[in-house]
């Protein structure tokens, strides 16, 4: 939620953005002018990562300004084949019940787009499994310039969880976790624990320690634009790394200064993005890394085919920790 309130004009948001070239003087405009509900340039040169939010010195929130901005300016050139593509509620849905005793796990939408074996072996056998258009949790919206369908379907979103019928629910998309970091904000009570993959994920391998042998592999990761709503979610990753024998390597696109996968906007803004992406994956290679891991599905698809060409195995983070468990082979191990 945007806090005018805490908002000193310093302009830091903007000038530490990698798609924006503001200086502080340039950078407080925009933000004078957002405040004042003006269709301010900085809306239809957002590509909507959201890092904003966490660059903010003082928790002002200003993406969540920006992006309800351009929805009410309709600021981004969105074809409308990638606004169908965003609104997963036409998706079928299944829900297969399991072992009651263990936690439910939410695929979202995202199904479709999970390299294979990414949710077999120990760690998800017998888990109830949700998927499809029913549990869909709206947060894509903000990549295409909408912040208003999220309030909108938030209770119908913990509304199909709760239906679950379970405890605690697993959420393998970092944007069903971040959707439900906003709950409080929409006054929607939350009546099961909803858990994050990668805590799922540890505490697995905490619990099995004796099942783990060690990869000794470099890995760079790709962190997806929802998980600034969970930056919690951090330092879980990085024990789960180190549970597993992995090293994530230091590099610049990486943590609070993580790149957007490009994604969407290297076909609204080619010329623009592009670089960017070569950018990041020039930097993996430059710090040593043998993988590029990814938390998000969609960030995989956008950037496993490159990363593949000039070297770098890309990596869905569930079959990371399976290589760690012996259930599946690191290529060229």
């Amino acid at each position: 939620m945007w806090n005018a309130e805490k908002c000193d004009l310093c302009g830091e948001c903007l000038v530490r953005c990698h798609y924006m070239d503001y200086d502080k003087d340039e950078a407080a405009q925009q933000i004078r002018e957002l405040m004042e509900g003006k269709p301010a340039e900085v809306l239809k040169n957002c590509i909507t990562c959201c890092a904003c939010n966490e660059y903010c010195p003082t928790g002002a929130n200003p993406f969540d300004l920006i992006n309800r901005l351009q929805e009410v300016h309709h600021s981004l050139p969105i074809p409308e084949k990638t606004k169908k593509f965003m609104d997963g509620t036409q998706m079928p849905s299944s829900l297969m019940k399991g072992d009651q005793q263990k936690p439910a796990l939410s695929l979202c939408t995202m199904e479709p787009f999970l390299p294979p074996g990414s949710i077999e072996g120990q760690m998800f056998e017998g888990m109830t499994v949700a998927k499809g258009g029913e549990f869909f949790c709206h947060l894509g919206y903000v990549h295409i310039g909408m912040d208003s369908p999220l309030k909108e379907n938030a209770q119908k979103f913990i509304d199909s969880l709760t239906s679950i019928g379970q405890e605690e629910v697993v959420l393998l998309h970092a944007d069903c976790h971040a959707m439900i970091s906003k709950m409080p904000e929409y006054g929607v009570e939350v009546p099961f624990k909803p858990t994050h993959i990668v805590e799922y994920m540890r505490d697995y391998l905490k619990d099995n320690p004796q099942q783990i042998t060690p990869l000794k592999i470099r890995i760079a990761y790709q962190r997806p634009c929802a998980s600034r709503y969970s930056g919690e979610v951090e330092p879980v990753l990085d024990e789960m790394f180190d549970l597993i024998g992995v090293e994530r390597v230091e590099r610049k696109y990486d943590r609070e200064s993580a790149q957007c996968c490009g994604g969407l906007f290297s076909r609204i803004y080619p010329d623009r993005i592009k670089p960017l992406m070569n950018d990041n994956i020039n930097d993996a290679l430059n710090s040593g890394a043998q993988a590029m891991v990814f938390l998000c599905p969609l960030c995989m698809g956008a950037l496993a085919a490159p990363a593949k060409e000039q070297g770098l195995e890309p990596v869905f983070i569930s079959q990371l920790v399976r290589m760690a468990l012996g259930e599946i082979s690191f290529p060229g191990h």
